[in-house]
């Protein structure tokens, strides 16, 4: 009986084993300009490893000593994000370094066309950014952040690997560019630019893992960033087509990152993830996201710190028996943050249930102060941080400086109400209109400055051309806190027992909203208020600007308000001071 085993002529031969060093190489996981990855297979301990080699030799020993050091430096980090380093050496004088992937995929191996969910993409986007700023701030660079040098579990555990390994192009041609780089008093200038460009990269593999395309249909971030500013005219933002819905704060925080204006762009990897985390977090927390940013802020040194002075004069004046309503509640009205807090003590649930059951919320300072007593508004008033709170001596200056803008539209609205409507009513929907703006001056100090910087115009890029516009306010406070602002001020309204009558009451008018006839009393008040807040904005405009800023409100609101482009002009002009400002009509002295 013949017992040889039959061939079979369509059998395929097996590949031929492919060896680097001691390591067999199993496949590529990509390659760009600057760097390429194996997965490889360590004979030894019979592990798979991720092997990253750069594409060019260094040009000199000399080279390649400065090399070796800078990787070695980087191996030394230790972060849950970064990968571990096993080994690295050279071989053929190719240098390399060789991970532990931990039966890891990369991003690379992970992405589809189809995207991928936000919340899920932000959250490891966000572990990515923690490992990229503990690198950066080691002084530790990556330069070439590509899709296969991210590694990314099944749980989105996600670890960062190939720092320092791209060559710097000058060490290519014999040049000790990081010797140089070290001595030089640029040096720490330059690696910011680096970290810079990190950031930037990292926003691509984000935007090309959310949209399920590569940017510009390029694989290499090297040359998508090539053909972004300044170097290129290109630019990358999210479609609007997706198989994924991307909602518009997620949108934002990534457009942001890739935007056209490089200082629209991220500066460092933290600020990235801090805007990641807010998104996330409100994501997460759902009605309550919001306010879970701000309550612990709230709980230590309250909604905003008293005036300086006002707030004692109004405990004073608590103090003395036979003292009018309305008189306290005109000192009341100076201090923001004790108007605040006495509407706040009153719409409460604990006291709407037992005093106001029934008769909706309060929105006067005087029936505040009849509600609470004069105990009530002394301890009110007792009890506010005393200025600025924590706040240094600039950041307490811009706050200053948004509270006096904020008083003056208050004031303006109660000029432009039609008769018939409550002057402090007015005065203070305007002023709650400004609430999510307020907190963020105080509570994110930073971030408003951040904010305030995107929503600059830049100058043309080209002699003749328009300037670039900056971003608006929403999608500025989308980019740097995760949320709107205005949103933040609508959470603290519900938080504070205002119905949601109120809460769309305090919100501003959108700037593409129609503005038609008037169907009640709140959409009349929410638009005198829009109107104001929108005139007194415009006054930080240059002049060439103003005027047609102007007519575009008298455009927006001239008919439902009875309101003339002459008549604004001059309400902005004989706009009372604080000192001569009645927040109410004055009750008629006895005969």
């Amino acid at each position: 009986m013949n017992t040889e085993k039959p061939t079979h002529p369509t059998d395929a031969p097996s590949p031929p084993v492919r060896h680097f060093a001691s390591y067999q190489l199993l496949r590529l996981l990509g390659k760009s300009d600057r760097t390429m990855a194996w997965r490889v297979l360590d004979p030894r301990s019979e592990q798979e490893l991720v092997l990253v080699l750069p594409r060019h030799q260094p040009a000199s020993p000399a080279a390649l000593d400065q090399w070796t050091q800078a990787v070695r430096r980087a191996g030394r980090l230790d972060h849950p994000n970064l990968a571990a380093v096993v080994a690295s050496g050279t071989h053929d004088g190719w240098p390399y370094v060789a991970f532990d992937p931990v039966d890891t995929p990369t991003l690379g191996e992970r992405l589809s066309t189809q995207g991928m969910p936000g919340a899920e993409a932000a959250e490891w986007a966000v572990q990515a950014l923690e490992g990229l700023a503990f690198a950066h701030d080691a002084g530790v660079v990556h330069r070439d952040l590509q899709h296969y040098l991210v590694l990314l579990g099944d749980q989105n555990q996600v670890r960062l690997l190939g720092f320092e390994v791209a060559l710097h192009a000058d060490e290519t041609q014999g040049v000790d560019s990081r010797a140089e780089a070290a001595m030089a008093p640029s040096s720490l200038r330059a690696l910011r630019e680096e970290a810079r460009r990190d950031v930037l990269a990292f926003g691509l593999l984000l935007h090309q893992a959310i949209g399920g395309q590569a940017p510009l249909g390029e694989a290499d971030t090297g040359h998508v960033i090539a053909r972004l500013p300044p170097e290129g005219r290109e630019f990358v933002r999210l479609p609007f087509t997706t198989a994924q819905p991307i909602p518009e704060p997620l949108r934002a925080i990534v457009n942001r990152a890739t935007d056209r204006q490089e200082r629209q762009r991220y500066f460092n990897a933290r600020t990235f993830a801090r805007a990641l985390q807010g998104w996330l977090k409100v994501e997460s927390e759902a009605v309550s996201g919001p306010l879970a940013l701000l309550l612990d802020r709230l709980n230590s040194v309250g909604l905003l710190p008293a005036s300086p002075g006002a707030a004692d004069r109004a405990a004073r004046m608590a103090m003395m028996t036979g003292q009018r309503t309305h008189e306290l509640a005109r000192v009341v009205l100076l201090d923001i943050a004790l108007a605040f807090e006495l509407l706040r003590a009153v719409n409460t649930a604990s006291v709407r249930g037992s005093q106001v059951a029934g008769t909706g919320p309060v929105l006067t300072v005087r029936r505040a102060i009849a509600m609470l007593g004069l105990d009530g508004v002394r301890r009110a008033a007792l009890g506010l941080r005393a200025w600025p709170g924590p706040l240094n001596a600039s950041n307490a200056q811009l706050l200053d400086k948004l509270i006096e803008r904020v008083k003056r539209a208050g004031r303006l609205a109660k000029t432009l109400r039609p008769p018939g409507y409550d002057p402090e009513v007015v005065y203070l929907v305007t002023l709650l209109q400004n609430l999510g703006r307020l907190m963020v001056q105080y509570h994110f100090p930073e971030e408003a400055q951040q904010m305030a910087r995107l929503m600059q115009p830049a100058p043309p890029a080209r002699p003749g051309d328009s300037e670039e516009p900056g971003m608006s306010e929403a999608v500025a406070s989308y980019a740097v806190l995760g949320i709107d602002a205005e949103a933040l001020g609508a959470a603290v309204a519900r938080h504070w027992g205002l119905d949601a009558t109120v809460q769309n009451m305090i919100r501003r008018l959108p700037a593409d909203a129609q503005v038609r006839a008037v169907d009640s009393d709140t959409d009349m008040l929410r638009l005198v208020a829009s109107c104001a807040n929108e005139a007194v904005d415009a006054l930080a405009l240059p002049a060439a600007q103003l005027d047609v800023v102007l007519q575009r409100i008298i455009g927006r609101y001239g008919r439902v308000l009875n309101l003339q482009l002459d008549e604004l002009r001059d309400a902005l002009e004989l706009l009372p001071g604080e000192d001569d400002f009645v927040p109410f009509d004055r009750p008629a002295e006895p005969a």
